[in-house]
């Protein structure tokens, strides 16, 4: 009979082996129930953070294009939570500035999609857009969510991606300001880039202290951001390292959307877009802040326009914003800021885009219409009747307005003056181009 005899070698080998298939095996158990673990704690930030932005309402609207209009009662709004601000209640509507003519446009009575659908929220609530757990997954972010994370204003042509074309004014006290501009749709390169049009009324220096208050409309990329394919994947579950990050998508399409924005602190930890956190209280149960906008400008075609004016109530101290035809949407409390508790030092009206240089070029991120200032009307974007609010609570034309365009081949600004438009200017451009490589 034959005997069996085993290679001392070959019985390590298989020993080996098999230590190996253990470890490997192990290990994978161990990353699954690591990944699981960081799965299930960023969908607890997301439901926790969900429920701290989406307060109970009366009354729910579905927008055309999607969107959830919750009908919130007025004092039971986000701006309540602030510590400041808890237990009060909206404040009366304030005196407008002198020499303000309030549009007869009717047509900006129902500017937004959700109108459409011929419903409104009730007397005492405010129309909210809400926020969904996909609004969270496309951040960046959910402790970030809402917020910028960069600078947004212009301080210079090294701006960090951020780029402008502006008329602006400084050196002087300012207590508001108003202009009309009209309402694009650019396309937008990336998800994360954006473009918009808006007026920044600023106050304190460039540094940690910038105060701010900004409105207009805005337009980000609809492109679903990767980890929406895997939702709770690994690599972007740690919420503490996007301090250098521009800011994250925030609507999932490309409309154009009325935003706010305000900071005390150079956009570091204060403030955020609409009413994503504590501060701005709205008054209005007509407009939703971050709701699409319609009908907007088409090239060669008809032009859509906003009226958008913000300005210091002189006897408590608090800014207002109005939009269109004299429609009150609310204010930011004085007690928010440092530097604008006083006033202003300069105000910016213009556009801006954000250029992550896809594929090492700069972005076909378009500004405004993304056609150059000297197309002009009917094909590029302007903003006309541009005013300031003086000492006196009057509102006066803009003097000594200056223009800049940071990357003029890309994105340029041609200004001028008349009888119906008062200061004006025309702006933006289509990005890269044969003299914007």
């Amino acid at each position: 009979m034959a005997s069996c005899r085993w290679n001392p070698s070959s019985v390590i080998a298989i020993y080996l082996s098999l230590l190996l298939l253990c470890s490997m095996t192990s290990a994978f158990s161990s990353l699954e129930v690591n990944t699981t673990t960081l799965q299930l704690r960023k969908y607890r930030k997301i439901k926790a953070r969900l429920r701290r932005l989406n307060k109970p309402s009366v009354k729910t609207i579905q927008s055309p294009d999607g969107d959830i209009i919750d009908c919130v009662p007025s004092h039971l709004q986000p701006a309540f939570d602030h510590p400041l601000l808890q237990g009060q209640k909206p404040l009366d509507p304030p005196e407008r500035p002198r020499d303000h003519h309030r549009n007869t446009n009717l047509m900006e009575e129902s500017f937004q999609l959700w109108r459409n659908t011929g419903e409104l929220c009730p007397e005492e609530t405010i129309p909210i857009r809400r926020t969904t757990e996909e609004d969270l997954l496309r951040a960046s972010s959910v402790l970030k969510f809402g917020r910028k994370t960069v600078s947004r204003f212009r301080r210079n042509s090294e701006s960090s991606g951020h780029e402008h074309a502006v008329g602006y004014v400084s050196g002087d006290q300012y207590y508001g300001a108003k202009a009309s501009l009209n309402v694009w749709t650019p396309k937008v390169k990336s998800s994360s880039e954006f473009s918009l049009s808006q007026i920044w009324v600023i106050s304190g220096s460039f540094g940690e202290d910038l105060n701010t208050i900004e409105a207009g409309w805005q337009v980000q990329n609809n492109q679903i951001m990767p980890f929406l394919l895997e939702k709770f994947s690994l690599q972007h579950t740690n919420d503490a390292e996007n301090s250098f990050q521009v800011s994250p998508e925030l609507y999932g399409d490309d409309y154009p959307r009325f935003f706010t924005y305000w900071t005390t602190d150079a956009y570091q930890a204060t403030g955020c877009y609409n009413l994503l956190c504590s501060g701005f209280i709205q008054t209005n149960n007509r407009i939703a802040i971050g709701a699409a906008i319609q009908p907007t400008s088409s090239f060669d075609g008809g032009q859509f326009d906003i009226s958008i004016l913000v300005w210091k109530d002189p006897n408590q101290g608090n800014w207002w914003l109005e939009f269109g035809s004299g429609q009150l949407v609310g204010y930011w409390p004085s007690v928010l800021f440092s530097h604008l508790a006083d006033h202003a030092s300069m105000v910016q009206f213009g556009g801006e885009i954000v250029n992550t240089q896809p594929s090492g070029f700069h972005t076909s991120t378009e500004m405004g219409s993304g056609h150059f200032a000297q197309q002009g009307f009917g094909r590029a974007s302007y903003f006309r009747n541009l005013q300031i609010v003086d000492w006196d609570n009057s509102l006066i034309p803009v003097a000594g307005l200056r223009l800049l365009a940071d990357h003029p081949s890309c994105y340029d600004i041609q200004g001028g003056f008349s009888s119906v438009w008062g200061n004006y200017f025309y702006y933006g451009g289509p990005g890269r181009n044969m003299r914007c490589p």
